[in-house]
């Protein structure tokens, strides 16, 4: 008798098995097919760029989360003239960007655009056009002149609290701190919200809110990770979604109130009376010229841009702010003696304080330069562009741009030299129609910040560990950002 082939409810399962293992090795050839293809495409577009040594399997993501000098690996920039290829594995490369005619061009290009989303930092065309002319009544100097005030409370909340904890003589850990600090400006000036987050972390959004941006980071880091589907199945992926879910329930929810709000006010201008204007404000009420406005989904995608990208962009200036003063005790010393010039013997500060910090805000932009919060402004091309030495480069290529000098020297920024430099070779908030419609926010948060500790602390650096650059999204340090601070009597 011979014997019988196994099966199951009728079906050949060996047979099955077979089909299942054919049709696998096919997806993996036609997937090996199209990365051999996308690596050979990449190779023929950055032939006319020379580059670092790369590893023949990872490129250069060993690299990625070792303690990092600006532009990567240290002075490429000069050492490869204009940009330069990096790897991130066999298959995905992006060229980096360290000249300014080369930044000038993708920054004017109708062809460099941001990758596609819903927020106003990823929309493009002419979505993106209506996005802008919407919001940037929201970053009018009348909108703006409110949250000093909003921004001074949240400041001296976190150096009440640097206060109780410098009594044992030990260095503070800053970017945890800033960044609480940030958020709660931020949600301030967004939302009208008093969320006390700089003294009691349970609430559920602020929660999601650090889960989100601890997440993102660590997507990066992992490169398994950025792949979709991988990410997606992993558990990390489903605490995302999970904290995006929530994060949205809050933002809908704090929309449906305000409209509601808005219906029985009826006017913009009683709003106006009864308080001051918040960025929510702005979007509910702002009008294009056929009287369209956000929809719901378009209203959630900018707070939520606004959110993340608003505090912990700031957050990062603002500590690594603190930590080129401390490291350079004369500049600092020169700030605090501005500032006290300038309030005299009052303690808070006002709108018209802000623009006479000349040498203030002459050390904010060379620690700016020096440390970018966002170490990369990129762009992706959508269609081919072609530089001023006659090298280009095709369309689909994502272009990141990283300007940088070692030596922190605010008198970089006095008018006699800014005069003579290059438009493109300072780029803090970007560049061109696309540069950040917050730059003035965090400028006036970081003044404000600056101002209100320098009268209060004198900071110096702790030696023993000092910080370790890790340009992720936003750039941070590995081991955070450690000063003294002596309490100014």
């Amino acid at each position: 008798m011979l014997p019988t082939r196994p099966s199951w409810l009728g079906v050949d399962v060996a047979r099955v098995l077979h089909l299942a293992a054919v049709f696998c090795l096919t997806c993996v050839l036609l997937k090996g097919i199209q990365l051999l293809h996308r690596r050979r495409e990449l190779l023929r577009a950055f032939a006319k760029f020379p580059g670092p040594p790369t590893h023949w399997l990872f490129g250069h993501v060993h690299e990625v989360g070792e303690e990092l000098d600006l532009p990567p690996r240290g002075g490429e920039g000069d050492k490869y003239l204009y940009a330069h290829p990096n790897w991130f594995g066999s298959f995905m490369a992006i060229l980096t960007v360290s000249d300014p005619d080369y930044a000038k061009t993708l920054a004017t290009s109708s062809g460099a655009c941001v990758s596609p989303g819903n927020g106003l930092l990823v929309l493009h065309g002419p979505k993106w056009h209506q996005h802008r002319k919407l919001l940037t009544p929201g970053f009018h100097f009348d909108v703006l002149k409110p949250y000093v005030a909003l921004m001074a409370e949240s400041t001296n909340v976190m150096l009440d609290k640097w206060e109780q904890m410098i009594t044992d003589g030990k260095p503070v850990e800053l970017f945890e701190h800033v960044s609480l600090m940030t958020l709660d400006s931020i949600m301030k000036c967004a939302f009208s919200c008093h969320s006390n987050c700089q003294t009691n972390r349970q609430n559920s959004y602020i929660q999601a809110v650090y889960r989100l941006c601890y997440l993102v980071h660590q997507r990066l880091s992992i490169f398994p990770y950025h792949n979709d589907i991988i990410y997606w199945l992993s558990p990390h992926g489903y605490w995302f979604r999970k904290a995006c879910k929530l994060a949205h329930q809050h933002t809908d929810k704090v929309i449906k109130e305000r409209k509601e709000s808005l219906k029985d006010e009826q006017e913009f201008e009683k709003i106006q009376k009864k308080r001051h204007l918040d960025f929510l404000d702005i979007l509910l009420c702002a009008k294009d010229e056929n009287g369209s406005g956000l929809s719901d989904e378009d209203l959630r995608a900018e707070v939520d841009t606004f959110m993340f990208e608003g505090h912990d962009t700031t957050a990062s200036g603002i500590s690594w702010l603190f930590y080129c003063l401390a490291s350079h005790p004369e500049h600092q010393t020169r700030c605090r003696e501005e500032i006290q010039g300038i309030l005299g013997d009052r303690d808070t500060l006002r709108w018209e304080d802000l623009g006479k910090m000349t040498y203030t805000t002459m050390c904010i932009k060379e620690s700016l330069r020096l440390y970018p919060p966002v170490p990369g402004v990129a762009r992706q091309l959508s269609k081919p562009v072609t530089f001023h030495d006659g090298r280009s480069l095709p369309e689909g290529l994502q272009i990141p741009v990283s300007l940088y000098v070692s030596v922190f020297d605010p008198l970089r920024f006095s008018p006699e030299n800014v005069s003579g430099r290059h438009s493109h070779a300072f780029l803090p908030f970007a560049a061109g129609l696309r540069n950040c419609i917050g730059q003035q926010f965090a400028m006036n948060e970081m003044k404000v910040a600056l101002a209100l500790t320098l009268l209060r602390f004198e900071l110096s650096p702790d030696t023993s560990n000092l910080p370790c650059k890790i340009p992720h999204i936003i750039l941070r340090s590995k081991n955070g950002i450690h000063l003294y601070l002596k309490k100014i009597h």
